[in-house]
């Protein structure tokens, strides 16, 4: 059920519904560093063939049971979820993570590989993708969006619904139309420049690490860059200054929905909040910023396992 009105949950807990958890969040407490070059142990690495070209990919669990799709966003790559990945497919999920077109490891893929060819990544080319990795997954499953792939996968919700049992957007874009008009920084300056400008203020505030990621974490983030395809980037963030209005149609989905966002994510709690509420969906903020699956991967986990369970259990071997 929907938060009541004007609801935003404490960060204390991680839980925006529900009994709080301590162990959870003692554990997220307690993360150390890790090499995020290196998947987590027992995860096994994948090539996706999509519309756009093959996507890089890795999968946990057994494939025998009930999908999880992580899809990350942009300049972000599989390789995200690698504290999230063993927390489910530990509870008897199947998990995958792939990277997006254009980014990390999928960097070959694009819209020249299109029938016909296209000159830009767009949104359609991302929502065939997704489409193509649920086909090959071979039942409904679980879908997180991360970041703009939030906005991806409401759209192929809405395109396919019978292929999601439900869906999770992690600190996605809270409004249509231009993404960034509400970020603190970015937001009073978002409607005077282009989409490729934005993108490279982005990109270079990301190098800059101004937002302070942890050493470890900085490496690969600046590694991954040399991987990248500029153009896909450049491509994603002109497309958030132009996200679709699917609340309503978002609202009549009757399947479980989460928005799960950090304290200091880019978009304000309030903005995420009055999202949630307007497609009828959960709510649950975390301490942290923009990556609850880096800093709160076991609350984030508690909130997912607690979602998954409402859309019926999880298919036998």
């Amino acid at each position: 059920m929907a938060l009541p009105d004007g609801e935003v949950p404490k960060a204390s807990d991680g839980a925006g519904f529900g009994t709080a958890a301590p162990p959870a969040a003692e554990l997220d407490a307690r993360l150390g560093s890790i090499d995020w070059s290196v998947l987590p142990q027992g995860s096994v690495r994948l090539s996706l063939k999509a519309p756009s070209g093959m996507l890089a990919a890795a999968a946990m669990g057994d494939p025998g049971r009930t999908p999880v799709l992580l899809v990350p966003g942009v300049m972000g790559s599989k390789e995200d979820f690698s504290l999230l990945m063993p927390l489910l497919a530990g509870q008897g999920y199947y998990v995958q993570a792939y990277d997006l077109a254009g980014q990390y490891e999928s960097a070959a893929a694009g819209p020249e590989n299109l029938s016909p060819p296209r000159r830009h990544y767009d949104y359609d080319l991302y929502v065939e993708d997704l489409l193509a990795v649920l086909d090959q997954l071979g039942e409904p499953a679980h879908v997180l969006g991360y970041s703009f792939a939030g906005v991806i996968a409401e759209l192929a919700l809405l395109r396919r619904p019978e292929s999601f049992r439900t869906l999770t957007l992690m600190s996605a874009p809270p409004e249509p139309g231009l993404a960034f008009r509400s970020v603190s920084i970015l937001g009073p300056l978002s409607p005077l420049v282009s989409g490729p400008v934005s993108a490279d203020l982005i990109v270079w505030g990301v190098k800059r690490n101004f937002v302070r990621v942890p050493p470890s974490r900085m490496d690969f983030v600046r590694r991954r860059f040399r991987y990248t395809r500029r153009q896909s980037i450049r491509d994603i963030i002109t497309l958030m200054r132009n996200v679709p209005d699917v609340r309503r149609q978002l609202a009549a989905q009757p399947l479980p929905k989460l928005v799960a966002v950090g304290e200091h994510d880019v978009w304000p709690n309030r903005v995420h909040a009055a999202f949630a509420r307007a497609i009828r969906g959960r709510l649950a903020v975390y301490r942290g910023g923009h990556s609850p699956c880096e800093t709160a991967p076991n609350q984030l986990a508690r909130d997912l396992l607690a979602l998954y369970g409402d859309a019926g259990p999880p298919a036998g071997p």
